[in-house]
């Protein structure tokens, strides 16, 4: 089987379960020309995600979460990680509507407009995933609270700073997860096109 410049020689699911992992045996092309050898790769299949920073343009606050993370179950600062909202995409949904429930489901916020940022890879050495990163306009005056589905055991403890603190807290390195820092620097370097375009 071909994908493009991709020989797949042979492909062998090696786990099924909430996620899956295949493992693949494949040639592809050189940039010089050519294939490379016979290689062995395996790929973890974990469907696709949205993320979105819900930010208050009045108050110039952005709503984070905080919520435990298995990946991060090793770190040295503890496996609670500070976040934006975000959810995998499920059948029939578009990317946007996953933006909105997410808001609701995780931070209680309710989105009034939508700016998309980018879709990205977060760790394509080994994972299909691709994340679909947003900014939501929302009215983080009375954002707070627990948040999350008990069916999904999530626990999920919301956060609103201001803009600036947030940024500061990439700097302290407190904020170290991919998509929140991605979106708090387009939001530095969108804020005034965004800000003209949110205007009442």
């Amino acid at each position: 089987m071909k994908y493009g410049d991709v020989d797949i020689i042979k492909q062998t699911t090696c786990f099924q379960g909430f996620f899956r992992i295949d493992k693949f045996r494949l040639r592809h092309t050189l940039f010089e020309g050519g294939a490379s050898e016979e290689m062995s790769r395996e790929l973890f299949e974990r469907g696709h995600a949205v993320a979105m920073l819900p930010y208050d343009p009045e108050l110039d606050q952005v709503v984070l979460i905080e919520q435990f993370r298995i990946g991060a179950l090793h770190d040295p600062d503890g496996p609670w990680l500070t976040e934006i909202v975000a959810g995998m995409i499920g059948d029939g949904e578009t990317v946007e509507d996953v933006a909105l429930r997410e808001s609701i489901e995780e931070s209680g916020c309710e989105v009034t407009d939508l700016q998309r940022i980018c879709r990205y890879y977060p760790s394509p050495g080994a994972c299909s995933e691709t994340i679909e990163l947003f900014c939501g306009r929302v009215d983080a005056s009375n954002a707070g609270g627990i948040h999350g589905l008990d069916h999904e055991h999530e626990d999920i403890r919301v956060i609103t700073i201001g803009f600036d603190e947030a940024m500061a807290w990439i700097e302290s390195g407190r904020l170290n997860s991919a998509a929140v820092i991605m979106a708090l620097q387009w939001l530095a370097m969108n804020k005034a096109r965004l800000l003209c375009a949110w205007q009442d």
